[in-house]
């Protein structure tokens, strides 16, 4: 019996071991068909960077914050975010009583100097002729011109003070400045105006221009001369423009450099103010090129906040190397570190790509 018992023991160890033989053997055979990722791959290369990369917003050639200077309740907005207005439309309009009880005012009093203005002169005459006849004295005279200039100078006051009520007038009367695009609208009819509050916003339609930063590094580079290549990103359109301000300062604006491109209407028609450009500016040619260890934009391999490339193993694996980036140029970027110029690395790859998937590299 101890015998059949030790018998079937070892029937059943050799027949686990061969179970696991197996499943071993057929992992082996899984591993050795693990399918192959078809890539194409490339060294990193030298450019010559003779010019100066930046980016940039699409701004509006003119931009006004249509507000009011008169405090008082809104009455109407006749415009809303979209409408197309001409220099000179009525925009908004404020309540005015107390302003038009005011200039009635105002002109009441304008009309009393202009009543004492006509009798004061009628005396100044009178009494000029009866000077020279010798019948009223130099004082008199004097008397009496002293006093029509008092009167006159209370007239003018009195105008000017209709001239200060009708100012304040146009101001519950906004009307647009310029021939352009309401973009916002910050307040309904009912609510309270106050001076300074914006209640419309107002863009040119017809004229458009880049506002790019350049760093301090490059601004040297930068001439208002030169010519610059525009690419809209959310259109692919690509045109040159030439540059028509260049900020002398970069104290409030974060050590960057302002620059202005002026767009040409011709590139302006499929155009709206916030789409966001790249720009590439040719540097003078006094400026020494610089060189640079580049790879292709699209080989990159981002995740949070790091980035890397798949270079090829010995063993033709995969292996993901992060490496930092520098300055952008068209479609190929700065390697600052983690690649030298002989390492091969994947730009594209047929399939999905991971760190140690096999690699089969094609032309």
């Amino acid at each position: 019996m101890k015998q059949f018992r030790n018998t079937a023991i070892l029937l059943l160890s050799v027949s686990v071991g061969a179970l696991l033989s197996a499943c071993s053997s057929s992992k082996k055979e899984e591993t050795k068909t693990e399918p192959t990722v078809e890539v194409v791959v490339g060294t990193p290369s030298f450019n010559n960077n003779t010019g100066v990369q930046a980016s940039g917003q699409i701004e509006a050639g003119q931009t006004a914050m249509i507000s009011t200077r008169a405090m008082g309740y809104i009455t109407s907005v006749k415009v809303k975010p979209g409408d197309q207005v001409k220099q000179g439309q009525l925009l908004v309009t404020i309540s005015n009583d107390d302003l038009m009880a005011k200039r009635a005012q105002v002109q009441a009093s304008v009309s009393e100097a202009e009543a004492a203005a006509k009798v004061s002169a009628k005396d100044l005459d009178r009494f000029t002729q009866l000077y020279n006849k010798q019948s009223a004295s130099a004082k008199e005279l004097e008397n009496v011109n002293l006093q029509n200039q008092s009167v006159h100078a209370k007239l003018e006051a009195a105008r000017q003070m209709r001239n200060e009520i009708n100012a304040m007038l146009a101001y519950t009367r906004i009307t647009a400045p310029f021939s352009g695009v309401i973009t916002q609208k910050f307040m309904e009819a009912g609510s309270m105006a106050n001076p300074g509050m914006p209640i419309l916003a107002l863009e040119q339609t017809k004229s458009f221009q880049a506002v790019i930063a350049v760093p301090e590094a490059d601004v040297m580079k930068v001439q208002k001369k030169g010519q610059v290549k525009i690419t809209v990103k959310s259109t692919g359109d690509t045109f040159m423009a030439p540059i028509s301000e260049i900020s002398p300062s970069s104290q409030f604006s974060g050590g960057q450099y302002i620059a202005k491109i002026a767009i040409p209407d011709k590139n302006a028609k499929a155009l709206k103010a916030g789409m966001y450009v790249n720009a590439f500016i040719e540097a003078d040619g006094k400026q020494t090129a610089e060189t640079l260890l580049t790879i292709p934009v699209e080989s990159v391999v981002t995740k949070e906040d790091l980035t890397g490339v798949y270079v090829v193993g010995s063993d033709q694996q995969a292996l993901l190397r992060w490496i930092r980036l520098g300055k952008t140029l068209g479609d190929r970027v700065e390697v600052l570190s983690g690649l030298s110029q002989n390492e091969s690395f994947v730009l594209k790859a047929q399939g999905r790509i991971y760190n140690g998937a096999k690699l089969k590299i094609t032309k």
